[in-house]
């Protein structure tokens, strides 16, 4: 009786005084967190170490693919009962735990086994899932976190045509921030102001304008005015431009090398897997004379493949198979080492083109983005182009992305779904390889008699000083073959009501100018474009007059892909807080845009309107 009154004592207080114990224990003890590298832009930062990769090769875990959250969140799970401490936690290995992470015969838990977001979908796990406890999935949805960095841009205001005339910027065909934007919607959450550029979001879709009907002139410009839905009282001035499209066989060889982040910050099924199954994609478009080279870099560069030629296409696709991530991110290494393998294997005959695959994260060598840019300038005058394909959400370095596509005469997309990787690489791969022009610029001068007020909507950071029109060194965006491109000028006529109000001690501009000899009063305007072809120095001249010919009475008599276009504009207003359309909402841009889906082979402009659907409850 001793004996079982003992045991019977030993089984009540033995429970009690383990409870106590894990309750007194610190946090400390149970997870380890560490101080961040950055300080988080959008959020509070990461309180696990990110430096803790899974190396390839390691066996992956079921949730090591998944990105980082705050760890805070994922532990806030009230059903969930009490962590154990980790000295109750079997000391056996566990797979997809980063190689090393070996404490005093414990195994301590990779951050990305811990929580994540994967493209865009929320997943947590907290502490109580790590020690094996059952819990249930949280029913609050996580706050946006990231630190994705976009470059700070104001709003193109509204100028007055009497101080300010002339209108000069260079053409973007980017379709980057259009992706951006969709993932964002799609997770619920408004994206950053600042990742909103509106002419990439106009760019984005596909439009059937008018094409020249030769490569001689490289494309073709269109023109049409219309009343703003959101201001009856003001003009839209449409500009459309369709590149000549070349056929398969018109196009020019091409020598590539894919210039590939295999850093750990592209550890992620939205990183690397997704960057080598476009890949693949992309070599399956190229032609048998074709030819391929592969640099990769992390801790620094190499060079995974010599250029070979598409016709041994097994090699090179076993080549991006064997690609796996770890290790810091040294993309200047990687820069330079790309542009002498394309040099080595120039073409003269052909394409010379570099794709840097990357989330932008370069964080050893040269990281600063103005020596960034310095650097491919200098490699810009080799005559081999730089294009961007940005991944990953969380760490996207967007402003440096756009700077290296920008001065590397390149393009920039953001590859978020496989979808938009077949876009991209194969829908689009003749526009995304094979430039028709190159420094396209264009330049508007407003007639005073005509109109008081404009203002271009989107282009923010393509602007470009009126002597640079004309100035041949001065570098400017590149159209693609069978590239669209579309810009649009919101203008006040001269009588109309106006946003700004004449000076007190100057000349009116409210339609008092007189007529200029020469000139006709019929024109709202007079626009010029400049461009060179791929392989000249010297620009050529296309010279448009705006009159009231191309004017249409209501926006219901111009076609589909002009009023698609104006829908995508007024989204990107919205989204990016622009006050010039404070009467327009959402479902103003729905119906706009119902009106014109037209031939929607690949679903887009159906996405487009729900996304605009989403917008409308998205959270900030």
């Amino acid at each position: 009786m001793a004996i079982a009154a003992s045991l019977a004592a030993l089984v009540i207080a033995a429970p009690i005084a383990f409870k106590t114990y894990e309750r007194e224990q610190p946090i400390s003890d149970t997870l380890e967190p560490s101080k961040p590298d950055i300080d988080a832009r959008y959020a509070q930062p990461i309180a696990v170490d990110e430096k803790q990769k899974l190396r390839a090769g390691d066996s992956p875990s079921p949730y090591a693919a998944v990105a980082r959250e705050d760890l805070a969140t994922s532990a806030s799970v009230s059903a969930a009962p009490p962590p154990l401490p980790l000295d109750t936690v079997s000391p056996a290995p566990m797979a997809g735990l980063a190689d090393g992470a070996q404490h005093d015969g414990l195994r301590k838990i990779s951050p990305s086994y811990l929580t994540g977001n994967l493209l865009g979908r929320p997943i947590e796990r907290s502490r109580a899932f790590i020690a094996g406890i059952p819990q249930e999935e949280p029913t609050a949805s996580p706050q946006y976190n990231d630190r994705d960095v976009f470059e700070a841009t104001k709003i193109n205001p509204v100028k007055q045509v009497a101080s300010d005339p002339v209108s000069t910027f260079s053409v973007d065909v980017d379709t980057a921030s259009y992706s951006f934007v969709r993932r964002a919607l799609n997770a619920g959450h408004l994206p950053p102001k600042d990742a909103v550029r509106v002419e990439e979001m106009i760019n984005y879709f596909p439009y059937d304008y008018p094409a020249p009907a030769t490569p001689d002139i490289p494309f073709k410009p269109t023109v049409t005015v219309m009343p703003a839905p959101w201001k009856p009282t003001d003009l839209l001035v449409h500009i459309a431009i369709k590149g000549y499209e070349l056929k398969r066989a018109e196009r020019p060889r091409a020598n590539l090398v894919f210039l590939l982040d295999v850093s750990g910050s592209m550890d992620g099924d939205d990183r690397l897997p997704l960057v080598k199954t476009a890949l693949r994609m992309l070599v399956d478009q190229l032609q048998p004379d074709d030819t391929v080279g592969i640099v990769t870099y992390a801790s620094g560069s190499s060079i995974a493949l010599e250029p070979t030629k598409i016709a041994d296409k097994q090699k090179i696709v076993g080549a991006i198979d064997a690609l796996g991530a770890g290790g810091s991110t040294d993309g200047a290494d990687g820069i330079e080492d790309a542009y002498r393998l394309a040099e080595a294997n120039f073409d003269k005959a052909g394409v010379n083109r570099i794709i840097l695959a990357t989330d932008g994260d370069f964080n050893v060598g040269v990281t600063d983005r103005d020596q960034l840019k310095g650097l491919i300038e200098r490699k810009r005058a080799t005559g081999i182009y730089l294009s961007i394909l940005g991944v990953g959400q969380g760490n996207h370095n967007d402003a440096l992305m756009q700077t290296l596509a920008q001065n590397g005469n390149g393009t920039a997309a953001y590859v978020d779904t496989l979808n938009e990787a077949r876009k991209v690489l194969v829908d689009e791969a003749s526009s995304t390889l094979f430039p028709i022009a190159k420094d396209v610029k264009a330049q508007v001068e407003w007639n005073p008699a005509r109109v008081s007020e404009y203002r271009l909507i989107g282009y923010e950071t393509r602007g470009l000083a009126r002597e640079d029109f004309n100035n041949d060194q001065v570098d400017a965006g590149d159209i693609g073959s069978g590239h669209t491109v579309t810009a649009i000028y919101e203008i006040t006529p001269a009588g109309a009501p106006r946003l700004v109000d004449d000076l007190r001690y100057g000349k009116p501009a409210s339609g008092t100018h007189e007529s200029v000899a020469g000139t006709d009063n019929s024109e709202f305007g007079f626009l010029k474009l400049r461009y060179k072809k791929p392989t000249s120095s010297t620009s050529e001249l296309i010279s448009v007059p705006i009159s009231n010919a191309l004017a249409k009475p209501a926006i219901g008599d111009v076609s589909q892909d002009v009023r698609f276009s104006v829908a995508a504009a007024a989204f990107g207003d919205l989204l990016r807080g622009a006050p010039f359309e404070a009467k327009y909402s959402f479902d103003d841009v729905i119906a706009l845009a119902q009106t014109a889906r037209g031939d929607d082979p690949f679903g887009y402009r159906a996405e487009f309107v729900n996304l605009a659907r989403l917008a409308k409850s998205a959270r900030p």
